[in-house]
């Protein structure tokens, strides 16, 4: 097993996307570090803090292809940090006087952070998207299997009929609270961070507040009212955010993994020749796509936590606790990536065996109809007796094997109440869906409107 599965060869196309990988690669980091520092000098340029001239050549030389990563990295090993390194190449790629103009006013953090909230803002836009993918995937089956009625589940036992469409219903409605969610997120979390040292900005003077404001413009971000290198809340919630939304597709996927069960049957993963099979076995179709997106999830939920003890910030500047992000917060994004590939696999492909539903619905002879039986009888007899009543019935059913309805007919604490015709009526299982339709309708209204957005 390699150090990272998450980001190998073998199985990264199972836990990651590349599209993530890409966002959260060292290259990556290193551009948008050196994009911050471009930023930088071209705002302090236009403020007369350093030469116009200056800013042109930094702007010039900021480009990935213009500094050494194994010199950036043999420097981080001994300095701790990259940016010293960083500074150094660009300056010699800017050369001559715009050399001493790079990072000025700056500290290291100050560059970290501000490149990682581009980095971030780069993931979410890709989450966002494939968040999208899931959400119309699963609208579109809610609408599709809207009458598909089928047993609905408690303690992994029947519990009450229910619709598939309803189900998929209960499955997109977070989806969509996720996309309001990360709308909100955006303002909080898509914030310069700037403050030199130790968050005052005394290296610039009076225009410390200008250089900040500027800085949060030319890179499309907010200014804050106070620097935020030792209150990790902002990139605490896109973490906490992202294990809420792989907790919703592991849900997915754990009901998913449970509905194709040999002896379920009700739904599947897409079929695709090859996949989900066996070494041994040639009949095998596992839930692949549904093992991945728990794992990705489990993966995500065990590193939410390393970034919460990661606000636990000491005075100005971290001892620690800083450098435990950089270990959690990029495969966050990675596993979440890869979890939500697969859930749109799932979503736009299931394949539902409506037949095996009704198959499964009749299979202990109408029992899963008991709350109805009993609900109509209460209007007769009363909520207890009547519960008692049918209570009664259903253990006979289970110990004969009868159909219930054949129970409550030669009851006489029932038959008097309710004649056989009407006990027929009762135990059909689309006479009893409740809110099923009007939740599909809520949900699905809620979700056309975020997806139009």
């Amino acid at each position: 097993m390699s150090v990272n599965p998450a980001d190998s060869i073998v199985f990264g196309g199972l836990f990651g996307s590349d599209a993530m990988r890409a966002v959260f690669s060292e290259a990556g980091f290193v551009q948008k570090m050196l994009d911050v520092e471009a930023a930088l000098a071209r705002v302090e340029a236009r403020l007369g803090i350093v030469p116009q001239a200056s800013a042109d050549a930094i702007t010039a030389a900021a480009r990935l292809e213009r500094v050494s990563l194994a010199e950036i990295g043999a420097s981080t090993r001994t300095v701790g940090y990259p940016v010293v390194a960083l500074v150094k190449a660009l300056g010699r790629a800017a050369g001559g006087e715009a050399a001493r103009h790079v990072h000025w006013g700056a500290t290291t953090q100050d560059i970290m952070d501000s490149a990682l909230v581009l980095q971030m803002r780069d993931g979410l836009g890709l989450v966002e998207a494939s968040l999208r993918r899931v959400a119309s995937g699963l609208a579109d089956q809610a609408r599709r299997h809207r009458a598909s009625v089928m047993a609905g589940r408690t303690h992994l036992q029947h519990a009450l009929p229910i619709t598939f469409g309803y189900k998929c219903a209960v499955w997109l409605a977070p989806l969509v609270d996720h996309l309001a969610r990360l709308e909100e997120l955006g303002p909080r979390l898509f914030t310069v961070q700037f403050g030199g040292a130790a968050g005052t900005l005394a290296s610039l003077g009076a225009q410390g507040r200008a250089v900040t404001e500027g800085l949060a413009a030319e890179l499309g971000l907010a200014a804050p009212a106070a620097p935020w290198h030792v209150d990790r809340a902002r990139v605490v919630e896109a973490a906490t955010f992202l294990g809420l939304v792989t907790g919703s597709l592991a849900k997915l996927a754990t009901d998913v993994m449970l509905l194709m069960q040999s002896e379920v049957g009700e739904a599947f993963e897409p079929h695709q020749s090859g996949r989900g099979g066996s070494s041994t076995m040639p009949q095998k179709r596992n839930p692949i796509a549904c093992e991945y997106v728990v794992a990705a999830a489990r993966g995500v939920h065990a590193l939410v936590p390393q970034m919460l003890a990661a606000m636990v910030q000491d005075h100005e500047r971290a001892t620690g606790p800083w450098q435990s992000e950089w270990l959690a917060l990029p495969q966050i994004f990675v596993l979440s990536a890869g979890a939500l590939e697969q859930a749109a696999v799932l979503a736009e492909g299931l394949s539902v065996d409506e037949a095996a539903m009704r198959r499964n619905l009749d299979l202990h002879q109408g029992l899963i109809m008991a709350e109805a039986v009993m609900m109509a009888l209460a209007l007769r007899i009363g909520r207890d007796a009547a519960h008692h009543a049918v209570q009664l019935a259903c253990d006979r059913a289970i110990e004969q094997k009868r159909p219930l309805v054949e129970a409550l007919a030669a009851d006489g604490a029932v038959a008097p109440h309710l004649d056989r015709a009407a006990l027929v009526r009762l135990a059909d299982p689309a006479s009893y869906l409740g809110e099923c339709d009007a939740v599909i309708d809520r949900v699905l209204a809620r979700a056309e409107a975020a997806l139009a957005g």
